[in-house]
């Protein structure tokens, strides 16, 4: 194999890489060292600024293939024929610690996932559950910092994460959750992945559609309890990276069966919980689950930085057929989410090859900004319309319109027949086994017992006794028994 030049940024070969240049033996450095300025200087800027959330993450590159026909549901191309496969970039995640912080911990998973289809990327923004915190996006930054570390102490509180919650009653459903047995995913792989907001679907007759994705694991669900993540984490911090990565170059590709829940948009306005409301779920009694394909990963990243942190997943990339619901955390998210793509990676970073179209190319007229690596012929042009047949817009919605009404200004949600923040919370408490309320009630207690307000306490206790007599009756006693130790 013929050996390559090391060359500066701008392809001279470099004699020394090992000694930097200095006046005489032992003098001090020299200011025209390129090499060395120019390597020092790119060290400095080599890392960017890390996600606000979801800092922490793993990547992966697969497929997703079509098994059952929903053409009656979503015109989506790439959903169009059994059969049909479509490459895909998912990215796992932690939410609330930093990019140094440890796998195994309890926390919700980030679930993103981009499809290359031939209409565009579509990328779909999820968690490993199939709820949220809170129900509307100006709630969410004050609920990040209160997840986030404290400004003084540098770490994450118990104060500030129960008393957010205290003022949050729709949390209720989703602290049971976390606080539950699935708090702590043993793996990547191991986890359930849901797109948690409510979608629209448009089929080719423009009948719309309201629908709820599963991605259920076809490895199984695998969970660890508190005692078992402190101890992996303290073996391998990066468990969940480990594990990923591991399997995927033994050739044990990971995969999850899609599943969708489909709503008769005519029926949402009726419907007995609000639908949009992310904070709650649909029973598959009434809107059973529908298979649709699987999603398998069968590629590790070859640079982990280029394709897994410098990935950009925007819930506003929609494809014909497939478009936003008037869930409100999802509409906040619409902007929010490639806002930050834009302050992180500029104003380019779709032209980066994780974020490009790979089965289709971007055609319009943005130019120019940071990085701009995207060139025109000399005669192209730079706006729309024109003459000189630049890329016009297409024919056709590419989701059915929504009916709106009503009066401008700060609204709650539309009430519906059980829309209360507690119902749903109690319901999954009594699905739960004996042992399993027992562990929730001890993963509760623990976090709960370190708060030092007691009107903190009070109010949240107040969320479980409203979920189920029984389970506020058993937090409380644990919170008392913990306190008084």
């Amino acid at each position: 194999m013929t050996q390559r030049v090391l060359t500066t940024e701008s392809g001279a070969p470099v004699a020394d890489n090992q000694n930097s240049a200095t006046a005489g033996v032992g003098g001090p450095l020299l200011l025209q060292d390129q090499h060395l300025l120019e390597k020092l200087a790119r060290f400095n800027r080599e890392r960017i600024p890390e996600r606000v959330v979801h800092a922490r993450g793993s990547g992966a590159h697969g497929y997703f293939e079509v098994t059952d026909d929903v053409t009656g549901f979503t015109k989506a191309d790439f959903l169009s024929a059994v059969g049909k496969r479509t490459e895909t970039f998912i990215r796992f995640s932690t939410v609330a610690d930093s990019l140094g912080g440890a796998d195994a911990v309890r926390d919700p998973r980030g679930f993103a996932l981009k499809f290359y289809t031939e209409e565009g990327n579509y990328d779909l923004v999820g968690n490993n559950t199939p709820v949220f915190f809170i129900k509307d996006p100006i709630k969410f930054p004050d609920f990040i910092h209160s997840q986030k570390r404290d400004p003084f102490t540098g770490k994450q509180e118990p104060d500030n994460v129960w008393d957010f919650w205290a003022h949050s009653p729709e949390s209720t459903h989703q602290i049971t959750w976390l606080m539950g047995d699935r708090g702590i995913p043993a793996s990547y792989r191991h986890m359930n992945g849901y797109g948690s907001h409510t979608y629209q679907w448009t089929n080719a007759e423009g009948d719309a559609y309201f629908v709820k994705y599963h991605f259920k694991t076809n490895q199984g669900i695998r969970c660890l309890s508190s005692e078992q993540a402190a101890e992996v984490v303290g073996s391998d911090a990066n468990s969940h990276q480990t594990d990923l990565l591991q399997a995927i170059e033994r050739g044990v590709n990971p995969s999850w069966t899609l599943y969708v829940q489909v709503m008769p948009a005519a029926e949402a306005a009726d419907y007995r919980f609000n639908p949009f409301d992310l904070t709650k779920v649909w029973p598959h009694a009434d809107y059973p689950l529908q298979r649709v394909g699987r999603l398998v990963l069968d590629r590790n990243p070859e640079n982990v930085f280029a394709e897994v942190e410098q990935a950009a997943f925007s819930p506003n990339n929609f494809v014909p057929g497939i478009g936003p619901s008037p869930d409100k955390m999802l509409q906040g998210r619409l902007f929010a989410y490639a806002d930050a793509h834009r302050y992180r990676l500029g104003v380019n970073h779709t032209l980066l090859p994780v974020n490009a179209p790979k089965a289709t190319t971007a055609q319009n007229y943005g130019r120019d900004g940071i990085m701009a690596t995207r060139n025109g012929s000399r005669h192209e042009k730079n706006y729309e319309p024109n003459s000189y047949a630049g890329p016009a817009q297409s024919d056709g919605a590419q989701s059915a319109p929504l009916a709106v009404q009503g009066w401008t200004g700060t609204h709650a949600a539309p009430a519906h027949v059980k829309d209360d923040d507690f119902f749903q919370a109690g319901e999954l408490y009594r699905l739960m086994s004996e042992d399993e309320k027992q562990r929730l009630v001890a993963n509760i207690a623990g976090g709960l017992s370190q708060v030092g307000r007691d009107d903190v306490i009070e109010k949240n206790l107040a969320h479980f006794h409203a979920a189920d007599a029984d389970y506020g009756k058993r937090v409380e006693e644990a919170v008392r028994a913990l306190r008084e130790d």
